[in-house]
């Protein structure tokens, strides 16, 4: 086994380093999530932090880390008797991002539970992070099924395993410590909750601490066992300091005033729901421990909602983490200071600052690392969200463009005049569009699809390892056997090849290619404000159906991949935000950008279906670099979407007392429907999920006269 870093040689991400020390003081604050770009540590300190938890208490031979003092009276190897037991070192168990169930919560045998009545379990992840740290390296890209199973360990404490009619049990309480990066996409609301505390971290820069980074991780390199014997003393200082924290923490005073400190940050800051109070207790009187105190100073409260909030004040995927913290101070700035009459405070442990900094060490002979800068972890001061930033000045009014075949001047025909970026309108709940047809893609909540979970639909030969037994087929597969096998018993006999897997229908995501028009004829002020709202609106129905992104923009004589496909909408709301507009409109561009941007992700991901969404008012007046007459070109390329399959909508952008109807036109050449930017919403959008699903094989001239 390699030598791990040693967590005190971690160089700044103060808050990050005390948010992992507060929960291996008080593993009930409920884990950490780090958000942060690559190349900052996140996984070298999550990694680090096994070494300083003290060792466990365990029943000997017990697969599932019952303690000796209070065995798990539903342990699977159990019943166990009270003893003394035996130690050993917390474990941190890593949750790979591609894991399959059965990896996570263990498996029964089906073959001997059905032949001989036997629970044969083989435990999975979360019995062996019960006591421990459960890691998630990647954590927002894992699998729904997942962090539905995460979910359900993480709120009951226990994790169930039930095939059909065999179940087990076993306890599962472990520190669940996550890492993502949120170009990546952003996690489901749902598991964001459940991390206790939030850290965002980032990469320093000032260049004597990259400096030091670098020496210290080559120094590493060259020598793990050496390196870490060097920073041997400042660990077991921590280590002790974790330990001397734990048994005072029974003993910390949350007084009233904490109390109500707590509830009025919650409350002014708007948190949804009483767990971030929870949260918030819990980490103040984790802080008190750590600072050898037993009563919650007022202090500790402001540091555990810059911990425990942000991440919880995110009403939508677009909107930014962090907490307004002119605002926190003016909420705590209500109530006195608690005061410590009757506690004084305890000498702190020897050879130990009241505020000892982890960077201390043999290399960093300049002392403590304030972490002031942006490697140190904090979190900066923020508004309160995009409904705090003031409004840009209001663009002058886009000049209208041109008619069809008025000379251009170069400047107008590469892309000019550029119009100011505008603001999105409100988004508002759009409904499903979905790609017709059945699926094998990844897992998500927009298209049909063959998946492991979701509705029975029929049995199979297993393709490998059985997951997912079909009982009845696999009853009737075996039962005309029965007397040629020499059955005497209840049981039946079964084989191997009796086993029938159930084939299961569900839900898959799909990749959304927005094709947007930035052009000349879509620059008025509000009408491209509500365009981007309507892109914006369905980039966040994309964002709650798992679905990856793309955003194609064209203008001027061109068009360009403004955002490669993605599970990031997030950076697609971005692009989206400074999209400027002008100049002519290869739309024909647009679509065979679109193409070649879906035939390269077929080729990378071929199991994920496409659906591309173009809004445009349906005009054409300019080739680009292709030449030849623009209305041509469109139609060609929308013909040549459809022959390959691809579903599209068309969201038609013209407005006006006068309107052509090219965008209808548009969606029958891509095989598709059309529908208007007010028709996009949901309580006026009932049949198009109907129209995307029977439009591809529909005649075009049907598809004219419905998009009509």
């Amino acid at each position: 086994m390699s030598t791990p870093y040693p967590f005190t040689a971690v160089v700044g991400q103060t808050d990050l380093r005390l948010a992992l020390l507060l929960n291996a003081v008080s593993p009930a604050v409920g884990g950490v999530l780090v958000r942060g770009e690559k190349g900052t540590a996140k996984s070298t300190a999550v990694r680090a932090l096994s070494a300083l938890l003290p060792q466990v208490d365990v029943v000997t031979g017990c697969r599932f880390s019952c303690a000796p003092v209070a065995p798990d009276p539903d342990c699977p190897d159990g019943p166990h008797e009270a003893g003394p037991g035996g130690a050993r070192p917390a474990r941190m168990v890593e949750l790979p991002v591609g894991a399959s169930e059965d990896r996570l919560v263990g498996a029964l045998d089906i073959e001997r539970a059905l032949a001989e009545g036997v629970k044969a379990f083989e435990p999975g992840l979360l019995a062996d992070a019960h006591r421990g740290i459960l890691y998630v390296d990647e954590v927002n890209l894992l699998h729904d099924h997942l962090i539905d199973l995460l979910l359900d360990a993480a709120a009951m404490g226990a994790s169930y395993v039930e095939r059909e009619g065999v179940s087990v049990r076993h306890a599962a309480r472990f520190l669940l410590v996550g890492t993502m990066n949120p170009e990546e996409g952003e996690l489901r609301p749902q598991l964001l909750d459940r991390f206790g505390l939030t850290v965002e971290v980032a990469a320093s820069r000032e260049p004597a601490q990259r400096v030091e980074v670098v020496r210290r991780r080559l120094a590493y390199e060259d020598d793990p066992a050496g390196f870490a014997a060097r920073w041997s003393g400042d660990e077991s200082e921590v280590r002790a300091r974790v330990v001397a924290a734990r048994a005072l923490l029974p003993q910390v005073r949350l007084g009233d005033n904490a109390l109500l400190q707590i509830a009025a940050t919650c409350a002014g800051f708007e948190v949804d729901g009483m767990r971030a109070d929870i949260v918030m207790a819990r980490t103040a009187t984790a802080l008190a421990a750590w600072a050898g105190r037993t009563t919650v100073l007022k202090d500790d409260v402001r540091q555990a909602a810059l911990l425990a909030l942000p991440h919880r004040r995110r009403r939508n995927p677009f909107d930014a983490p962090g907490l307004d913290e002119d605002k926190l101070d003016e909420i705590l700035d209500q109530f006195p200071d608690e005061e410590p009459e009757h506690d004084p405070e305890p000498e702190p442990d020897p050879g130990t600052d009241p505020e000892p900094d982890p960077d201390g060490g043999p290399e960093n002979p300049q002392g403590p690392d304030d972490g002031g800068g942006p490697d140190g972890g904090g979190v900066p001061p923020q508004g309160g969200g995009p409904q705090d930033a003031q409004p840009p000045a209001e663009p002058a009014e886009a000049p209208a463009e041109a008619p069809e075949g008025a000379p251009q001047s170069p400047a107008q025909e590469a892309g000019g005049p550029e119009q100011a970026a505008v603001r999105a309108a409100e988004p508002f709940r759009t409904k499903m569009l979905s790609v017709p047809g059945l699926g094998e893609g990844a897992a998500g909540r927009r298209s049909r699809a063959r998946t492991a979970h979701g509705r029975t639909t029929g049995a199979q030969r297993p393709r490998g390892q059985l997951t997912k037994l079909h009982l009845a087929a696999t009853v009737h597969a075996a039962a005309p056997h029965q007397k040629a096998r020499g059955r005497a018993g209840r049981g039946l006999v079964i084989r191997k090849d009796d086993l029938r897997q159930a084939t299961r229908e569900g839900r898959e995501g799909n990749l959304v290619l927005f094709v947007v028009d930035a052009s000349g004829s879509m620059a008025a002020r509000q009408r491209m404000s509500a365009v981007k709202g309507a892109v914006l609106s369905l980039l966040l129905d994309a964002y709650q159906r798992r679905d990856k992104v793309g955003l194609v923009t064209f203008r001027g004589a061109a068009a360009e991949l403004a955002l490669p496909p993605t599970s990031s909408v997030d950076a697609a709301a971005a692009r989206l935000e400074k999209l400027p507009t002008g100049g002519r409109t290869p739309l024909g561009s647009g679509l065979l950008k679109a193409r070649e941007v879906l035939r390269i992700e077929r080729l990378r991901d071929p199991s994920r279906r496409p659906l591309l969404v173009v809004v445009t008012d349906g005009r054409a007046t300019s080739a680009g670099a292709v030449g030849g007459d623009p209305r041509e070109l469109t139609a060609r390329s929308a013909r040549l979407l459809a022959a390959e399959g691809v579903a599209s909508v068309v969201v038609d952008c013209e407005s006006g007392p006068v309107r052509l109807g090219l965008a209808g036109v548009l969606a029958a050449d891509l095989g598709g429907p059309a529908v208007t930017l007010d028709g996009l919403r949901a309580d006026s959008l009932a049949g198009l999920v109907k129209d995307v699903r029977t439009a591809v094989t529909a005649p075009a001239s049907h598809t004219t006269r419905r998009a009509a």
